[in-house]
């Protein structure tokens, strides 16, 4: 069986954290290597984190680099209350048994994609800076990147009114990855809501016998606290495990090819990413947005998933 060949590219975060999970049982998808961003938490939290899940599912042989502590020109700024102080809280996690790659998340990029025999995937999770200043730095591999599949944005907003976080927190890198030219296809809010995780998928979770599924209940759990106290949901969205999702199964996502810009300059409306879905714009179209998921075979998806570890 041919293999897809992606590259993680995430800020650990609960659901960064399950969408390294899914991959890792995913015999169809090969990573290469997994880069870490400031976003949910500070870069060496986040890095931590994803040592800690490789850890978890022995993704021993993976890289992992840490990338972009900052975003391009903006100030940092993370998300406690949703992912906790450390971007993980919930399940006691051990310490990692390895440290992260003394290369560059941006320079891990442009390593992997170059010495790539096959196209490779690249699977943006959190905010674009690193996949911005790797397409600054060496934009001839933009030659060998087959798409990139990323979550962020919306036709409204989860950190402002009509701001997306992700987006949001690097606006200016946002727009230099969807102005790349590089296939794009975006999960934003308007079908991660779709993908929630209520107690009824809480509890299928966790009466999977297995350690990593027990990790998973309660990252779910902690997660699902924090969306009750700050949005009020009945399950929290598992945002970015869409992005490996997709790369498993497209038949369980409809989606629309639309134009996608970035604003970067509102006062009020900086990181609003612009979805011309009626195509009044006349723009040329430049992603792929999701706009319905099959819940069903999502969460069947994921169930059978945990199941194999």
């Amino acid at each position: 069986m041919q293999t897809k060949k992606i590259i993680l590219d995430c800020d650990p975060g609960h659901d960064d954290a399950i969408s390294i999970i899914l991959a890792a049982s995913q015999p169809s998808l090969d990573i290469l290597g997994i880069t870490t961003v400031s976003g949910n938490a500070e870069i060496e939290k986040t890095t931590m984190n994803a040592l800690k899940i490789c850890d978890l599912v022995s993704l021993s042989d993976v890289v992992v680099s840490k990338g972009a502590s900052e975003p391009l020109i903006r100030l940092r700024e993370t998300a406690p209350g949703i992912h906790g102080d450390s971007g993980l809280d919930g399940p006691q996690l051990p310490e990692p048994s390895r440290s992260w790659s003394d290369e560059h998340g941006c320079d891990t990029i442009i390593r992997l994609v170059k010495e790539s025999k096959e196209p490779v995937t690249i699977l943006p999770t959190g905010p674009l800076t690193n996949i911005a200043l790797a397409l600054l730095k060496a934009p001839e591999i933009k030659d060998n990147i087959e798409e990139v599949v990323l979550m962020g944005g919306g036709t409204f907003g989860n950190w402002t009114p009509t701001a997306e976080f992700n987006i949001w927190a690097d606006p200016e890198a946002a727009k230099k990855v969807f102005d790349s030219g590089i296939p794009i296809v975006v999960m934003g809010l308007d079908i991660t809501h779709q993908a929630l995780a209520t107690k009824e998928v809480i509890d299928q979770v966790q009466k999977i016998d297995n350690h990593v599924a027990k990790i998973v209940g309660e990252l779910l759990v902690f997660f699902a606290s924090t969306y009750k106290e700050m949005f009020n949901f009945a399950g929290p969205p598992v945002h970015d495990v869409l992005t490996v999702a997709y790369c498993v199964a497209p038949e369980l996502f409809k989606t629309k090819e639309v134009n996608i810009t970035v604003e970067t300059k509102g006062e009020y409306t900086a990181g609003t990413t612009s979805i011309d879905l009626h195509g009044i714009t006349g723009r040329k179209v430049n992603a792929k947005y999701g706009l319905e998921l099959d819940v069903e075979g999502f969460w069947r998806l994921m169930i059978e998933a945990l199941k194999k570890f």
